[in-house]
């Protein structure tokens, strides 16, 4: 499969941008790609960062390389089990929520989730329509969905 980005990278700055992604190491560049953009104008701080998509969309590799460009340089698993993981980064904390396996809101209390809205962390969240409670906190919305057979459409909001 050929990797490629549409467009090389997502404008934080706008309200609505979208990209075909084709491949997983693109997917990886474009969250890098995103990550930097935030890290560059100086966004990166308390950003609440939604990611929507089907199982197997590429939420979690968007979340890698999003993490790379941060400066992480050890393994990114998917916190689908552990529901959270924290990362301290060269940029700044990032705390990577997938609420997939959330049977109730409220145990984002049991993980700690509001001590985490009273810092500077970034929080990238997964499956963030397992708590509507949260859209009002969000600004910025990923959905990621299949384009075709070897592409998906990348669509990031601005709040």
């Amino acid at each position: 499969m050929n990797d490629h980005v549409n467009e090389h990278s997502v404008d934080t700055s706008q309200a609505v941008g979208q990209s075909v992604v084709a491949g997983e190491s693109a997917m990886e560049s474009a969250g890098a790609s995103f990550a930097g953009q935030l890290i560059g104008f100086g966004r990166l701080a308390g950003s609440f960062i939604t990611l929507s998509g089907e199982l197997g969309a590429g939420k979690t590799t968007f979340c890698r390389g999003f993490l790379r460009a941060c400066g992480h340089s050890g393994p990114v698993k998917s916190p689908t089990y552990t529901l959270l993981e924290d990362y301290s980064t060269p940029a700044g904390r990032v705390c990577h929520l997938d609420l997939y396996r959330l049977n109730d809101p409220e145990e984002l209390e049991f993980i700690g989730f509001r001590d985490l809205l009273a810092t500077d962390s970034a929080l990238l969240i997964e499956w963030p329509e397992r708590a509507p409670d949260l859209k009002g906190l969000v600004t910025y919305e990923i959905s990621i969905s299949h384009n075709d057979a070897e592409s998906r459409l990348l669509s990031v909001t601005r709040l």
